[in-house]
Formats: structure tokens, sequence, C-alpha cells
């Protein structure tokens, strides 16, 4: 496996009511992707300024393609791909390519 990591930092906008219900799927599939071998760790937030939406921050081993060849294609997050109609209105990604790091602990207390 290669040293190379792929950050994606995808924001949800959830459809009028349904912020709640989305978190439960959203959460439910982290808890599978988590234990990928190529999973780092991933960050969900709320959006201070925008209440309808989740941003989701997810670190990955590998590259874009790697990611999209070895982890898009799961049967898990197939079936959660399919739910997303029911609880959003939108949703963005874009692809980052982690350069420096200092480290944190930053959801736990």
């Amino acid at each position: 496996m290669s040293n190379q990591q792929v950050q994606l930092n995808i924001r949800f906008k959830a459809k009028p009511g349904k912020k709640e219900e989305f978190r439960k799927e959203l959460y439910s599939l982290i808890e599978e992707m988590s234990s990928e071998k190529a999973f780092i760790s991933a960050i969900v937030s709320d959006d201070l300024d925008q209440p309808d939406d989740l941003i989701i921050y997810e670190t990955w081993q590998g590259t874009r393609d790697s990611w999209l060849a070895e982890e898009f294609i799961k049967p898990y997050r197939k079936n959660y791909e399919k739910t997303l109609e029911d609880f959003i209105v939108d949703r963005s990604v874009s692809w980052l390519q982690p350069k420096a790091e200092w480290g944190s602990h930053i959801t736990r207390q």
C-alpha cells in the first residue's frame, strides 16, 4: 500500500426535517467504512451558518483513483447511495491531497 493519502470533503444539504434521519444513515455508513483497510479517519460536522448542512471530512490511504476503484464499489456504499434521495437535496464533493499536518484530537474532550 502506498504512503499517499486522499481526503474527501463532502457537503450535504438535507431536506427540511430530514437532517437527523440522514445523520443516522451517515453514521451507519461511517461505522461500516471505518473497518476498511484504507480508512484513516472521518469527522462529521454541522455548519453553524447553514443548519440543514452536514459536512464529512474523510481521510483514506491511496489516491482518488484507488478510492473510486476499491471503496466506492462496496455493496454497503451502493445501498447507502440509493437512500440519499430520501434525505438530501444536494451534495458537493471536494477531493483533496494532504501536504502537511499538525496533530490534534479535535473531537475528543
